[in-house]
């Protein structure tokens, strides 16, 4: 629950005080609840410390167990504390009170380099190893907590952010040009595939589910941690699998509510956070404490211009959830002054690097804001539900009914396409056909499409020079991102690829830090997330449902009306081209003016940015949110700014 740092001279130099004082200092502008440091000649651990757990008050960070030789700093929350504590032998009496960086310390004693394959939660950390003159350190499954390193052959030197391992007088501000071009040519939300390179060069970070060891000789890094799916749950019956999903989500949710102060969450009107919420609110019943929800909303004066489809303001659905679920305190953040193009160089300084989630800048940061001044510590979610919890697309079902079909499984496809003709209002006579053509594709009516292409705006010497797109097609991407050939492989390849945990992990540390408060997400539980792989496919996809699982499970548990809700689906950001308005003219000569940049040339390629600001044209349209060429454009613009501190 910290920012952590420290330096490790691998030549036994002793560390200067003054340069392990400028670290430290380089954190005096976000919130702390206490400030440390250990120093042993060759070694300096540093600890920015934000109390979050009740466990956390008055910790002393960084540790030394004088009779292990042992050191730690950490910024970490554990959640599997009991089963810890039995397989440790902790005394009861101590318990309660014992600090999660005393945990793993205990931990890694008994069972040292694989300590993190027995943790569960949020941590990156480190440990001196007296004994063994070693530092050790991990950062967790999905990388919620971040890890930055720089290391030549006489220094060693790591810290929670990036920036203070500037202050070290060794370490220059570089571009490394090969993060930028994958950056570039990823054309989703993955920032780069190379989990250990940054966007600075020589400094690196420590990849989600790996380990590192630091001796005097070597570096080694490696994996620890993956999810295969291989092992599957089988149970009797629905309601069997109902009610392991309840108290597996349950258990999740009471882990991550740990807090001496208010327990927040986001709150849409879908099936997500909806569910973490209801689980989380019972759960603060029992402790006497309410519940805080946090939902962005549309600007006033919004003009819907979406598809019927498409919910842009969820807020009946989240107050039918508010009010079936009670103990709830709910807020409604609508941010009429804010907008995404006001936000960018802040952004960027958080970030430390260029990012692409343009659109929902405004609110993440509103609303942390909203929570930290309500006293909030823990903000939970249920980001990582569309793979886990929420599992099952519609395309998911009709695939499942192609099978039943190929199969010759009358009695049972005949009574999940009634249900499901039920459920939409819709005849057989139109939805068999249907299904048949998926079950044998190759006697269906060929369609010819024009294959789509996302736009490249990667500068093509940039992209020979450093290979970029040999790099994505190894990590099975193409040039409009991850190649799906099938939802089931697709689901387990997800959750074996480190990069795209990363970004969810860079955005919320770094918020974390700037307003001291921790982002849980309960549906990325470790437990959680095997369950889900676990489990029969057509558990997602039964009673003519898609999502199947979870609308059957949290019947009671959730209102009827966002349970069973297959009409309509939210959409955020429709109002960003209206936030943007006033702002407009200087927005669209900003991009002219960097169109005639020739310092950014070397890294995009001007003229397919160009192409694309073309096309989108000089007037807001509202449906520009939507569009390919916006995406294009606002990268392009967040990278010319990023790229401003180089010139």
């Amino acid at each position: 629950m910290s920012a952590i740092t420290g330096i490790y001279h691998i030549n036994s130099d002793p560390v200067s005080i003054e340069q392990s004082q400028l670290m430290m200092k380089s954190y005096e502008a976000f919130p702390s609840d206490d400030r440390r440091t250990w120093v042993n000649k060759n070694l300096f651990l540093g600890c920015h410390a934000q109390w979050i757990t009740l466990e956390s008050v008055g910790e002393i960070l960084p540790a030394y167990d004088d009779e292990r030789k042992l050191a730690i700093t950490a910024d970490a929350i554990i959640d599997n504390r009991d089963e810890l504590f039995t397989r440790l032998g902790v005394k009861k009496e101590e318990r309660s009170s014992m600090p999660d960086s005393r945990l793993i310390l205990l931990a890694y004693s008994k069972w040292g380099e694989e300590v993190p394959e027995h943790l569960k939660g949020d941590f990156a950390f480190m440990i001196w190893d007296e004994k063994k003159q070693r530092l050790f350190s991990a950062r967790d499954f999905s990388g919620a907590r971040t890890l930055y390193f720089y290391h030549n052959e006489a220094r060693f030197a790591f810290s929670t952010l990036i920036e203070p391992l500037f202050t070290l007088p060794y370490i220059k501000k570089e571009l490394n040009e090969d993060w930028l071009a994958e950056f570039i040519a990823i054309p989703t939300m993955v920032e780069a595939v190379d989990m250990l390179s940054t966007v600075y060069k020589g400094i690196r970070q420590l990849p989600p589910s790996h380990r590192m060891t630091v001796t005097k000789d070597k570096i080694s890094i490696s994996r620890y941690s993956l999810l295969d799916g291989d092992d599957k749950l089988r149970l009797k019956s629905n309601d069997e699998y109902e009610e392991a999903f309840r108290e597996v989500l349950q258990k999740a949710v009471k882990a991550r509510i740990r807090t001496h102060g208010e327990v927040g969450s986001h709150l849409s009107g879908g099936l997500d956070s909806g569910s973490v919420v209801s689980f989380a609110a019972d759960e603060l019943k029992q402790q006497n404490k309410r519940l805080h929800t946090f939902s962005a909303v549309p600007l006033k004066g919004f003009q819907d211009w979406t598809d019927p489809y498409y919910v842009p303001n969820e807020s009946p659905f989240i107050k039918e959830t508010v009010r079936h679920v009670g103990n709830i305190k709910d807020h409604y953040l609508p941010f009429d002054e804010k907008s995404p193009l006001t936000e960018v160089d802040d952004f960027l300084e958080l970030m430390e690097m260029p990012y692409k989630f343009f659109e929902n800048t405004f609110w993440l940061k509103g609303i942390n804001q909203e929570a930290q001044q309500k006293g909030v510590k823990v903000m939970l979610n249920g980001s990582r539900g569309n793979h886990s919890i929420s599992w099952g697309s519609m395309t998911l079902t009709y695939n499942f009914y192609a099978q039943l079909f190929k199969r010759l499984r009358w009695m049972k496809l005949y009574i999940e396409l009634d249900a499901y003709c039920r459920n939409f209002k819709t005849g057989k006579s139109v939805l068999v056909p249907f299904v048949a053509k998926r079950a044998f594709p190759k006697f269906a009516a060929k369609v010819q499409q024009e294959h789509y292409q996302f736009p490249v705006f990667i500068n093509p010497a940039l992209a020979e020079r450093t290979k970029v797109f040999e790099k994505l097609e190894a990590n099975g991407m193409d040039q409009n991102g991850i190649v799906v050939h099938n939802l089931s492989d697709y689901r387990r390849t997800y959750y074996n690829q480190p990069f795209v945990w990363n970004k969810s992990g860079v955005a919320s540390t770094k918020l974390s830090l700037r307003y001291s408060l921790w982002d849980r997400d309960p549906t990325n539980d470790i437990d959680v997330i095997r369950f889900c792989l676990a489990i029969p496919e057509e558990q997602y996809t039964t009673n003519g449902m898609d999502r199947s699982l979870i609308r059957r499970a949290m019947k009671g548990y959730l209102p009827d009306r966002v349970r069973m809700n297959q009409s309509t689906r939210g959409l955020q950001g429709a109002d960003v081209i209206q936030r943007m308005t006033s702002n407009w003219t200087g927005f669209i000569e900003e991009i002219e003016d960097m169109l005639k940049n020739q310092q950014l040339a070397p890294f995009i390629d001007l003229t397919s940015v160009k192409n694309s600001f073309d096309r989108l044209g000089r007037e807001p349209r509202p449906e520009m949110i939507t569009e390919d060429e916006f995406k294009v454009v606002t990268r392009s613009l967040i990278i010319h700014r990023f790229l401003k501190q180089f010139d």
